[in-house]
């Protein structure tokens, strides 16, 4: 399976240049989308598909979701609903789904293939990365916790309106 391999790594360079060149946010976001695809991809033709799973999960699932937030937090108005009206115009949608089409049919591949083709390797069980990740390092999980928990409080905090609501007592 190193074919597979390649071409998925080849897969993921272009779609991250094509994140790093692309003006718009909502572009470069698709081909970012199409680059956490790839890396799975690449997880799972080396035999590890719960890195796989996670990479799906976590990477493009978690990225998307966030996207959305900000942008519905945002709401510029107008000007930006037409902006998004561009946005989704075909032209914008080829490259990503031709790339993520080809990847689909490398998983397919991947998957219906015996077990013995792939890359000889230890399986990794959920169980023995929750082992590894809340024995010895507890803390620092509960740290990034923490840090990622404070981010999103002071994005809201910064992201909201200027707006100064007065108490009924307080404006007059």
């Amino acid at each position: 399976m190193p074919l597979l391999f390649y071409i998925s790594s080849l897969i993921a360079i272009l779609a991250t240049i094509m994140v790093i060149t692309r003006y718009s946010p909502v572009h470069a976001l698709l081909y970012l989308v199409v680059s956490f695809l790839a890396i799975a991809v690449i997880f799972l033709s080396l035999g590890a598909p719960f890195a796989a799973a996670l990479q799906v999960i976590i990477y493009a699932g978690a990225i998307m979701v966030l996207f959305l937030f900000v942008t519905m937090m945002i709401n510029l108005g107008k000007q930006t609903a037409l902006q998004e009206k561009e946005w989704l115009q075909l032209k914008v949608w080829i490259g990503p789904s031709l790339l993520t089409l080809l990847l689909l049919g490398e998983m397919i591949i991947l998957l219906l293939q015996p077990q013995s083709a792939s890359l000889s390797s230890a399986v990794v069980t959920p169980r023995q990365v929750s082992m590894s990740l809340y024995g010895e390092y507890v803390i620092a999980v509960e740290l990034v916790g923490f840090l990622m928990m404070t981010g999103i409080v002071g994005a809201a905090h910064i992201g909201k309106h200027k707006k100064k609501n007065l108490h009924r007592f307080l404006q007059s």
